[in-house]
């Protein structure tokens, strides 16, 4: 028989649509103002800081509440370059020939390149595994369910955090990372999805004139008549 699963109670205030709606409005006017920067400050950044945006990401839904992730904060210097110097030799290879020209032509207009200064300029990076499978206290495996999607919505709360706490980041994703498990001495169940780079903006920062879909665009209602 399945076990019944143990329940608590829910503590959620209710509130009125006005209140809600204001919310809403300055959340969004929040996340509005966010860009991906590649110009980074050196400027230190509390670490405490980093730990509470874990903390928050740490809360997002999971199939069958697995929680099949592993956020690892990076701030040592050498650890910092090696993870540049293994990524960058996966970006020269991506931009001469592995991207294919349509891709690359698809990046063009964001002006980015081989070279990743900011993974040493920055102050922490993050990196993020998916847990493929689990191992219990006898060290046998066991699935995991709706691993990417999981995790996916879990690096969207660690940006939201972080960007609310007026950190800037970066969504780097080299191809392959399989460096960044023995870089940062991950076991082979986990895959490395995303190398988020995490800091103030540089002072002279720039980011590039895109705009972003309109709500027509991706809103699409089917309500009663």
């Amino acid at each position: 028989m399945a076990k019944t699963a143990e329940t608590i109670a829910l503590t959620l205030p209710r509130k009125r649509d006005a209140e809600m709606r204001a919310d809403a409005q300055v959340f969004f006017e929040q996340m509005q103002s966010r860009r991906t920067v590649r110009d980074f400050s050196a400027d230190p950044v509390d670490p405490e800081i980093i730990r509470l945006a874990v903390r928050t990401a740490g809360t997002a839904p999971s199939g069958a509440n697995q929680q099949p992730w592993c956020f690892v904060a990076i701030s040592d210097p050498e650890t910092k370059r090696a993870l540049r110097q293994a990524a960058e030799e996966e970006e020269r290879a991506f931009y001469n020939g592995r991207a294919g020209e349509e891709w690359l032509d698809a990046l063009a207009a964001l002006g980015t390149d081989p070279d990743k200064p900011f993974l040493e300029t920055a102050p922490w990076l993050i990196a993020i595994f998916a847990q493929r499978w689990g191992v219990d206290a006898d060290g046998r495996k066991f699935k995991h369910y709706y691993v990417p999607e999981s995790v996916s919505i879990a690096i969207g709360l660690l940006i939201a955090s972080l960007h609310s706490a007026g950190l800037a980041t970066l969504t780097h994703t080299p191809s392959p990372m399989g460096f960044l498990n023995q870089i940062c001495g991950r076991p082979d169940n986990e895959k490395a999805l995303i190398l988020l780079v995490v800091g103030h903006p540089a002072k002279d920062a720039r980011v590039p004139a895109i705009s972003r879909k309109g709500i027509d665009e991706i809103l699409f209602w089917k309500t009663a008549p």
